[in-house]
């Protein structure tokens, strides 16, 4: 990445509107002075029960929805994960390996502090580039590896600290030319500025005006949200969400994503490069990654959102429109989204031009446009979420974040969590070879490559985001492994990584077909590689870690369906 987040070229010195140096209205030492809240009476997981259930006790004026939402830290075992058992009580109990103890030190020679204070990690501490070009910024979707492995170590404060910064900046006016970008737009990343005459230290946002082709990020808040339940989880601190701040930056957020326009579908719209995958490639539409991520902030906002004040309609409002939209969406990713071989048959069959409500090709998607590829890639065993559909276009790429968040998520039913694993395990050498993890499948090249990527000179075959492999990823695999109860995928994955990646100088990315060559472009002591595989080796020593980033399935996402009282033979 020419930044995890995006653009190339140094960031502006000041953010065009404000500076964090000279706001006074927002008060960060009272929210981080305050002593956590935690409440280690109840016994029921909050994550154990059902959206509808969730919505309902919300809207009870006896503060049911609280009660269950303090029960997250459970009495006598610390933190209870999604798995039952209890958490760690000690930092990194596993034995220290010398490229754990080497990791750990790179990870926190990434460090970045903000008045004293740890408050991120950069992007990249490579001393062999003389282009620093925006990989000495703090990335909010490249931080999350990164609190994940400090929350798991013990050290919650500066993931505190980051959340807390990042929710100031969302407060910032955001402008890119004349125009006006949402108020719950979060940041890609951000700078620390240092000024030694003044002793003084202020932030720089780019939102996306300082990004290869001027995209935000579509992803930065919801990981924003997903990173508040997993320091939540993790510390049983209620009091930091509940802040009238993070719940209004909540609240934003689900309002710039809820807002009503001319979709017929609940997925969002998204333009290429809003994700992960920065640059151009084909995404825009409606991305897999983009939807996973939506879906699972949606749950953990309905997670962490209080009950609306007595009276207040607005905010009873926005947890319905939550609760109506998770439904609409698990409905229409589990139903459209979905490949295996059977699904793959049917569509090969699939008429087309069809109208009216009853037709089975409800997108028009024609058969002539599965590749070739795919009818030898999919295994009579196996399935996965496409890269994106709509009309009359259905991208059968296999796009490695999305469907591991959906696993994570429960987006996924448990049936189709298995035959995502499945499909890894048929297409090991396809999907992780000798460096995990491809971050699509297959690359494109030749025409197909000019068309969708513009010739991009970085996203070659093979290479970057075009079928290159990710080693920050295996977190992701790992955690998907563990809720799935496939270990020794995870542990096969890990081994792989460990062979390499130290002696390589963690590298940002791999190339080939494999993932044999170290990435073209790609930096050395890349931040988020280093913390995924820490984070990897924390979760398959402790699964207990499971519980911050994963979620139960929610039961009435499935619902029975029954014969109406008009039903007639």
């Amino acid at each position: 990445m020419e930044a995890p987040g995006g653009g190339a070229g140094p960031m502006p010195t000041t953010p065009s509107h404000a500076s964090i140096a000279d706001s006074d209205d927002f008060d960060l030492s009272r929210l981080l002075n305050h002593r956590p809240r935690i409440n280690v009476e109840r016994q029921r997981s909050f994550d154990d029960r059902s959206l509808g259930d969730l919505y309902l006790s919300a809207m009870d004026s006896r503060g049911g929805y609280m009660d269950s939402y303090e029960s997250m830290y459970s009495p006598g075992g610390g933190l209870r994960s999604l798995t039952g058992t209890p958490a760690s009580s000690t930092r990194l109990s596993f034995e220290p390996q010398l490229l754990v103890a080497e990791a750990w030190e790179a990870l926190r020679r990434s460090l970045v502090c903000f008045r004293g204070e740890p408050l991120g990690t950069i992007a990249a501490v490579d001393s062999s580039s003389d282009e620093v070009l925006n990989y000495d910024q703090v990335f909010v979707r490249d931080f999350v590896p990164s609190a994940l492995a400090f929350l798991m170590n013990g050290e919650p404060d500066i993931v505190k600290n980051f959340l807390l910064k990042t929710l100031l900046l969302q407060g910032w006016e955001k402008r890119i030319d004349r125009f006006k970008l949402g108020e719950g737009a979060m940041p890609a990343s951000f700078k620390v500025l240092k000024d030694p005459k003044r002793g003084v230290d202020t932030l720089a946002a780019d939102f996306g005006e300082s990004a290869i082709g001027r995209v935000a990020p579509a992803d930065s808040g919801f990981w924003w949200i997903i990173l508040l339940r997993a320091y939540t989880k993790s510390t049983g601190d209620l009091t930091l969400a509940e802040t009238p701040e993070c719940q209004k930056g909540i609240r934003l957020i689900m309002n710039q994503c809820l807002a009503e326009g001319f979709d017929t579908f609940p997925t969002l719209l998204c333009a290429d490069g809003c994700c992960m995958i920065d640059r151009r490639m084909g995404v825009y539409g409606y991305p897999i990654e983009i939807q996973a991520l939506f879906f699972m902030s949606l749950r953990c906002a309905l997670l962490l959102l209080k009950p609306a004040a007595e009276g207040n309609s607005k905010d009873d409002d926005i947890m319905e429109r939550i609760v109506t939209r998770l439904h609409a969406l698990s409905y229409h990713m589990r139903s459209y989204f979905w490949l295996d071989f059977q699904q793959l048959n049917v569509i090969y069959r699939f008429k087309t031009e069809e109208y009216s409500h009853t037709a089975v090709n409800k997108f028009n998607v024609i058969p002539e446009s599965i590749p070739d590829w795919l009818f030898d890639f999919m295994p009579s065993r196996g399935g996965y979420f496409v890269g994106n559909v709509s009309p009359a276009r259905m991208d059968f790429r296999w796009f490695a974040l999305g469907n591991c968040v959906a696993i994570l998520a429960s987006l996924a039913t448990p049936e189709q969590a298995g035959a995502i694993m499945d499909l890894i395990e048929e297409r090991w050498e396809d999907l992780i070879g000798e460096m995990p993890l491809k971050i699509c499948y297959p690359a494109i090249e030749s025409h197909e490559w000019q068309t969708v990527t513009g010739c991009d000179p970085k996203n070659t075959r093979w290479s970057y985001h075009n079928g290159g492999s990710w080693p920050v990823l295996i977190w992701l695999l790992t955690a998907a492994c563990i809720k799935t109860g496939r270990l020794k995928i995870a542990r096969r994955a890990i081994d792989l990584a460990e062979a390499r990646l130290g002696k390589d100088g963690w590298p940002e990315y791999y190339d080939g077909k494999l993932g044999r060559y170290v990435g073209k472009q790609a930096r050395k002591h890349q931040t988020w590689s280093i913390a995924g595989y820490l984070v990897a080796k924390m979760m398959l020593e402790d699964p207990s870690h499971l519980g911050m980033i994963s979620l139960e399935e929610d039961k009435a996402m499935n619902p029975v369906l029954k014969r109406s009282a008009s039903w007639t033979v």
